[in-house]
């Protein structure tokens, strides 16, 4: 494992919120995604075409496989769920991450782009884009069927982000086609989009906070990237703070107190009350995506590193 001074690891504007504990570098090329579910921390590495495992409190690599070209992943339990591209066909592979085996693959037409679980590891949802529009696979793990939730029609849509509720009865899909993006909200239980709420700019991440209120961020040219902050219960934005420059992804505490943006060269450190910058972690290369434990805060690079950082409960 590498030591933290070896990198360029550093927090800068004063807050007591976040500190730097460990890093290791992987050495498997480019990370694009990593999640982590109690002492278990996955990473898809697209430099090589491997999934990697990695103990969540020191950091050592103790599995991982070769399974096509993996881009998205979600953990929960003892299962991964990586959406992973080869010549023929996307799918899902689902990995043991104790013994480091993929123990199931559920091919799927189009392109994967999002993937979430529901809490108990017996669903995943998958969005996916085709020629036509885009739509969510719903894979049931216990009767290893897959359905299928249309959502939008545009030829040229993506889905960047989805998050599901903590009922599991609301699945909440970020939308993003060459003329707009919209925040979409679907009934699992029907299989029914619900609501639509216009956003403009292409969508980068998505998370829900406490009470009813959601957080879209957003990124483009002319706006840089701007979080939005969303009241589900009326279907509106009621507001919106700058808090990057290129974001690409996010990740919110449990409390909704904070949120942290993946930016071009740092993780910004949102304040949601105050609406405010609070910090700014450095990782010495470019980060590329984070995820977030019960007090951890794990970040991965372009460099194929990952760091931990302490964060308040």
């Amino acid at each position: 494992m590498a030591n933290a001074s070896a990198r360029s690891n550093s927090v800068t504007v004063e807050n007591q919120d976040v500190a730097l504990l460990k890093s290791t570098t992987v050495g498997r090329g480019p990370i694009s995604d990593i999640a982590v579910d109690g002492h278990t921390v996955v990473t898809t590495n697209f430099g090589d075409d491997s999934i990697a495992v990695l103990d969540s409190d020191t950091l050592a690599v103790h599995g991982g496989v070769f399974a096509g070209q993996p881009t998205t992943v979600a953990v929960v339990g003892d299962r991964a769920f990586a959406a992973v591209s080869s010549a023929s066909y996307d799918a899902i592979a689902v990995i043991d991450t104790v013994s480091g085996e993929v123990v199931r693959e559920y091919p799927l037409s189009f392109n994967v782009t999002a993937v979430v679980t529901s809490a108990d590891g017996k669903r995943v949802y998958a969005g996916r884009s085709g020629e036509e529009g885009v739509d969510v696979a719903v894979l049931d793990v216990t009767a290893e069927r897959v359905g299928t939730i249309y959502v939008a029609n545009a030829a040229d849509a993506t889905i960047d982000a989805m998050c599901l509720d903590t009922t599991g009865r609301r699945l909440y899909v970020g939308v993003t086609d060459s003329r707009s993006s919209r925040l979409i909200t679907v009934d699992v239980e029907t299989s029914r989009v619900r609501r639509t709420l216009e956003v403009g700019a292409p969508i980068r991440g998505l998370a829900l906070g406490m009470d009813g209120v959601a957080y879209v961020l957003t990124s483009d040219i002319a706006d840089g990237g701007v979080l939005y902050v969303v009241d589900l219960v009326n279907n509106k934005i009621t507001a919106d703070v700058a808090v990057a420059a290129a974001p690409t992804q996010l990740v919110l505490s449990a409390d909704g107190t904070r949120a942290y943006v993946v930016d071009y060269d740092h993780v910004a450190v949102v304040d949601t009350d105050k609406r405010a910058i609070v910090a700014e972690v450095s990782v010495g290369a470019r980060p590329s995506a984070i995820a977030l434990g019960s007090d951890r805060l794990y970040v991965a690079d372009y460099d194929g590193g990952v760091t931990v950082y302490t964060v308040a409960a």
